[in-house]
């Protein structure tokens, strides 16, 4: 089996992008991608695929159709991938797959969403009735039961859950692309909107229009593109039931830790080797549950792993450089792409005033909702210089 390596990157600035159409996000991360190639490409006769992740499928989204129109690859074979929140890194998997069994030397992988438009985007479509209908439950009251109960079992406090926030805002200041760039204390958290207790209008993450590409090759394509590509070390995916909804008394996800623990084995690295990730904290009590889900700390040690500044920018190990979904956004079908995209960019020393020093590996992670509960499906990819 031939490596992956990711040799480009593309991503335009997210945010509320109401003048910009569906094909607009597309185009403006694939030309980017296409600019941020060191040696150049010739999409037409060095693209063999493209992987394509959206939630957008009552719209144009739905077909491949979408990504020929918007970057002129009409007889390239682009598969539409949808897998939750984890449609984008999944997107990213499954290219990776095709280029190890040698079915493929290059390919494009492209993630965008539109969540704000009443016509075309998500947030107000026919997908929105899809991804919150059940029980009269909306995610932000999901999590907020994980973080009441989290609170229960192992004394994390309110304060603890808010830090996640505030490191993720400060950090979302200093990344370009970032959808909201403000600073905030712990009590800014505490005294925002109630949204579904305890979490309030700081803890979850806005909702933004945005897109993301980056440019997978095989080990015989790799440098012809870049002397520097980032090796795809390993990936995991999981489900889990979105009917059973215990998650060992809703404290941790399991989807996490089986495709976490399947991404470690294939790598070879163990949680004490991720010097950098980018995780899913689409509210902040899901970075603070996914710090143990991944190994970085012990079940109910989330708290005190905050306390002790390991995930901060200048930590021992950093999570969410870019801001995270807290800060950056979470524009669904682009989110994983560019978690991808920002791992390549720390593990290159080309993060800029977000750059963790002497970064080796990186770790890229998403969760997905079911139908009546959180978490149900994960993704994980391990990337190393």
């Amino acid at each position: 089996m031939t490596d992956a390596h990711v040799v480009g990157a593309g991503i335009i600035d997210f945010g509320e992008k109401y003048d910009w159409s569906f094909e607009d996000l597309l185009e403006g991360a694939y030309l980017d991608l296409v600019e941020s190639v060191d040696y150049g490409i010739d999409p037409t006769n060095d693209i063999d695929g493209v992987w394509y992740g959206t939630l957008d499928i009552a719209n144009e989204g739905s077909s491949g159709a979408a990504v020929a129109h918007a970057t002129g690859l009409f007889e390239t074979p682009a598969t539409h991938i949808v897998n939750a929140c984890a449609t984008g890194s999944d997107a990213f998997r499954n290219a990776v797959q095709a280029i190890k069994a040698e079915d493929i030397d290059v390919a494009l992988v492209i993630g965008a969403e539109k969540m704000l438009d009443s016509t075309e985007g998500l947030i107000g479509g026919a997908a929105l009735e899809r991804l919150w209908r059940g029980r009269g439950v909306t995610m932000p009251a999901f999590f907020g039961m994980r973080a009441t109960r989290h609170m229960d079992q192992y004394d994390t406090t309110r304060e603890q859950i808010a830090a996640v926030s505030v490191k993720n805002h400060e950090n979302g200041t200093k990344y370009p692309h970032a959808h909201q760039q403000f600073e905030c204390s712990v009590d800014d958290v505490k005294e925002s909107p109630t949204v579904s207790y305890p979490l309030n209008l700081y803890d979850c993450c806005p909702v933004t229009d945005g897109a993301c590409a980056v440019l997978v090759a095989s080990d015989d394509r790799a440098r012809e593109f870049t002397d520097a590509p980032v090796r795809v070390a390993g990936y995991g995916l999981s489900t889990d039931s979105f009917q059973r909804g215990d998650d060992l008394a809703l404290t941790n996800f399991p989807a996490s830790r089986h495709a976490s623990s399947t991404a470690y084995e294939r790598s070879g690295y163990g949680p004490d080797d991720i010097d950098v990730a980018e995780v899913h904290d689409c509210f902040s009590i899901t970075e603070l549950i996914t710090y143990e889900d991944l190994g970085f700390c012990e079940q109910g040690e989330g708290g005190s792993h905050i306390d002790e500044g390991i995930p901060h920018l200048d930590g021992e190990q950093p999570i969410n450089p870019s801001g995270g979904l807290l800060s950056k956004g979470h524009p669904i079908g682009a989110t994983g792409v560019a978690q991808i995209a920002e791992i390549f960019e720390q593990l290159r020393g080309e993060a800029g005033d977000v750059q963790v020093p002497d970064a080796e590996v990186g770790m890229q992670h998403n969760i997905g909702i079911g139908r009546n509960a959180t978490g149900a499906v994960s993704c994980v990819n391990i990337l190393e210089r």
